[in-house]
């Protein structure tokens, strides 16, 4: 596969341990060149396929373990299926991107085939006016559908790099007008297909070079960076005259601004000047000042300053700049005792909580009814006794009189049991008259067969005869 002569010609590099060897591997101490907007996404172009991407931690090492944000390769110009995608180190690229996601794939991308094969202006015309009616659209939507596949869909497209220029088949100027025509096919095309999120960054070389590449510029509907290529060589002696001459650094900012887009710078270094710290010092500054959305230095020989040991003095101007600062040594504070001073104890007043009684609702107590228990009395038969009469004996002086033996007792009837109807009350023996011959005595039943039969007495009667005349009682 042949690759772009200034980016994948044969170069010095060397490896990484080279590398480090050619700038010293003791840490700069931080100085006045170092960057404050050492935070600005920045990478390199350390190579086109794998090993470009196995470089990148080695590159962050050597900067005293800066980040590096940005990814940058190009596709092959010189056949179709190259700038469809059809590279196997696409995927590596997509792998070491998706592994973080504040990471950035840039991507240079031909917008022809033979791309470096110093076609003629009649025929780049021919290509221009092909491409503007629609003859390549089909390439750009396999690119397209090739890189959301791969999971790179926010790819930063650098699509016909340096157009200002005469050196690529895809130069603008044998035919500007369809050439911007052809610059918004593309990119119709591309952000036609499903899941794209595309930036394309319109980058022309610092300079007029073979056209004025605001001539070239497209229209901001189809762009989303405005990036620019500078290196240190002409036109221009100094960096002071890069910044002013027409089309330089200056108005490529000033443009940007005008179209309100963000600016870039995709490739930078050294070129024809040799080992120049001086101009890598004051474009690190400038990055620094105008604050593009990522920039990437060109490192091999002999623009670069990691893989080319013959910049040594710009190496070390490089990563002074770039270098996280390291934080120097702790020196420890001296404790001043603080004195105490006692705070005066203020009794804090105590404050009577007045009780407040908690009435007491009276509960209201509900009466359990009683039902009385109706008892039914049973009733007892007594056996009655009969009491035998106490006769009185007469005075001594009184002749005994005849006491007529009393009948015997009958047996005791057997008493019937009480009839619940209450009995009629029995009669109540007679009283004899006063001084009369009849001499009764009560007889004692018991009080329940006293109350059955009645009181009793047992009577005598005494007849002494009419002249008696005496009457003891």
């Amino acid at each position: 596969m042949s690759r772009p002569r200034r980016r994948l010609a044969s170069t010095c590099i060397g490896t990484v341990t080279a590398g480090l060897l050619a700038t010293g591997a003791a840490l700069a101490a931080p100085g006045e060149d170092r960057s404050e907007g050492s935070d600005i996404a920045m990478g390199a172009y350390l190579d086109y396929g794998p090993p470009g991407v196995a470089r990148i931690p080695h590159l962050s090492d050597w900067l005293g373990g800066k980040e590096i944000r940005v990814g940058h390769t190009y596709l092959p110009g010189d056949q179709w299926a190259g700038i469809e995608g059809r590279v196997s180190f696409l995927a590596d690229w997509a792998e070491w991107r998706q592994a973080e996601d504040d990471r950035m794939f840039v991507l240079n991308v031909p917008m022809q085939e033979r791309n470096e094969s110093r076609v003629p202006d009649y025929e780049v015309a021919r290509l221009i006016r092909a491409g503007a009616l629609g003859y390549y659209d089909r390439h750009f939507k396999n690119l397209a559908e090739r890189l959301v596949s791969l999971g790179v869909p926010d790819t930063v497209i650098v699509l016909g790099w340096e157009m200002n220029g005469a050196t690529y088949t895809h130069r603008c100027a044998p035919d500007p007008e369809n050439w911007k025509v052809y610059w918004k096919r593309i990119v119709t095309t591309m952000r036609s297909v499903p899941g794209q999120e595309f930036k394309f960054d319109f980058a022309p070389n610092r300079g007029a070079d073979a056209i004025g590449w605001t001539k070239c510029y497209p229209g901001d509907d189809v762009v989303d960076v405005i990036g620019m290529d500078s290196y240190d060589q002409a036109p221009g002696k100094t960096f002071d005259d890069q910044i002013t001459q027409p089309y330089g650094l200056q108005q490529h900012v000033d443009f940007a601004k005008a179209h309100g887009k963000e600016i870039s710078y995709p490739e930078w270094g050294l070129f024809r000047r040799g080992d120049n710290p001086e101009y890598v010092r004051r474009m690190l500054k400038w990055i620094e000042q105008h604050k593009p959305l990522y920039h990437t230095i060109t490192d091999y020989c002999p623009h670069g300053v990691w893989q080319c040991k013959q910049n040594p003095e710009s190496a070390k101007v490089f990563r002074d700049a770039l270098m996280p600062e390291r934080p120097g040594p702790v020196i420890p504070t001296p404790v001043v005792p603080t004195p105490v001073v006692p705070t005066p104890v203020v009794p804090t007043p105590v404050v009577p909580t007045p009780v407040v009684p908690t009435p007491a609702v009276p509960t209201p107590g509900i009466p359990t009814p009683q039902i009385p228990t109706p008892s039914v009395p049973i009733p007892e038969v007594p056996t009655p006794q009969v009491p035998t009469p106490e006769v009185p004996k007469p005075s001594p002086a009184v002749p005994t009189p005849e006491v007529p033996k009393p009948s015997p007792v009958a047996p005791t009837p057997a008493v019937p049991k009480p009839d619940p109807t209450p009995p009629k009350p029995l009669p109540q023996p007679q009283q004899p008259p006063l001084n009369s011959s009849q001499w009764c005595v009560p007889l004692d039943f018991g009080e329940w067969l006293s109350k059955l039969i009645g009181k009793q007495a047992v009577c005598v009667r005494l007849d002494w005869g009419k002249d008696f005349g005496f009457w003891p009682f």
